[in-house]
């Protein structure tokens, strides 16, 4: 057992010779197995560490034209590119009240001769005229009122007027006999009721034949100086568009239009929302690319954006023709219009 024992010490001090005759031998610079790995393990991680400035360079922000190209541009683009209001966002009920009395104040400067568009010398003329201004034009009214008034001048002579001849005067306006109908009974009751005076009070208007609340804000704000919003087909449409109100009953509509504005404002208003609507905001195909209020109209683009095109539908005065009125006032711009028979 001793010399066995003595035999494997003989046998490993043997051993760790030729290993280290062995490391010896290696020429310098060469590794073994371990060192490959731990080189190859100081590729990788030389492969993972940050790359020279060069590849830094190439991977930083680039500066120049593609640094200004990825910055916000100014002007038109970023006017393009501002946010927008959601789609279906209801505006509130104070943005609304602001933007309609902005647009009544634009309105004034663009029409600053606004007035009623027929043709009267005292409240019963208009109350007459308004009448027959239904289903027509107040140009084919006011071509119309004066063979009409220097036949019946008065509640009283209307009143006693021949039905048949009465029709044949009031032809032109159509719907005449339904008309005629209806300006022989007001015409009896301003004569039976009221002194032959047409009454002040709009309480009192609209008991007459043939007088609704529109017929009576018309004579109200017109001949009398009391304020009236006057809801035709025309304020009607506008204020719809403009999102002022979305009721259809004309009544509905007055009550909404005139909370939003002061009562001072009311008949000018109605005038300059009629007149906008004659000239500029057709019901079929409005100048959109012409309107002074397009910046306000959140029912703008239904009709003609482009300018030019849009000129040529614009009409009266602001289109180069005549207005409604044969007895125009004073600072109206354009020329009176022509005589029944001569248009």
């Amino acid at each position: 057992m001793g010399e066995q024992g003595a035999g494997n010490r003989k046998n490993v001090k043997k051993t760790a010779e030729n290993r280290s005759g062995s490391a010896k031998s290696r020429p310098a610079g060469a590794t073994g197995s371990g060192s490959a790995r731990r080189a190859k393990s100081g590729g990788d991680e030389a492969a993972r560490a940050p790359k020279p400035k060069g590849d830094e360079a190439a991977r930083a922000p680039k500066s120049g034209g593609d640094e200004a190209a990825r910055a916000p541009k100014s002007g038109g683009d970023e006017a393009a590119r501002a946010p927008k209001k959601k789609p279906g966002r209801p505006e509130s009920h104070l943005a609304m009240v602001r933007r309609a009395r902005r647009i009544n104040r634009e309105l004034a400067e663009v029409y600053p001769y606004a007035h009623p568009e027929l043709d009267f010398r005292n409240p019963f003329e208009l109350l007459v005229a308004t009448v027959l201004s239904a289903q027509t034009t107040d140009l084919r009214v006011n071509q119309t009122t004066p063979a009409l008034f220097a036949a019946y001048p008065t509640p009283e002579d209307m009143a006693a007027a021949v039905p048949e001849e009465l029709e044949e005067l009031i032809r032109p306006t159509g719907f005449f006999r339904a008309k005629a109908k209806s300006l022989l009974g007001l015409s009896a009751a301003l004569r039976d009721d009221f002194g032959g005076e047409v009454p002040g009070r709009l309480a009192d208007l609209v008991k007459l034949p043939g007088v609704g609340r529109k017929t009576a804000n018309v004579v109200l704000g017109n001949a009398f100086g009391v304020p009236g919003i006057t809801v035709d087909t025309h304020f009607g449409r506008l204020v719809r568009r403009w999102k002022w109100t979305d009721q259809e009953d004309p009544e509905k509509v007055e009550a909404e239009i005139a909370a939003i504005f002061p009562k001072s404002e009311w008949t000018m208003l109605s005038h300059r929302v009629i007149f906008h609507g004659r000239r500029v905001c057709h019901a079929r195909k409005p100048a959109c690319g012409a309107c002074p209020i397009a910046p306000l109209c959140p029912s703008y683009g239904e009709g003609e954006t482009d300018p030019e095109k849009a000129r040529k539908l614009l009409k009266y005065e602001m289109g180069g023709r005549p207005g409604q009125r044969l007895n125009p006032p004073a600072d109206y711009p354009g020329s009176p219009a022509p005589p029944l028979g001569t248009d």
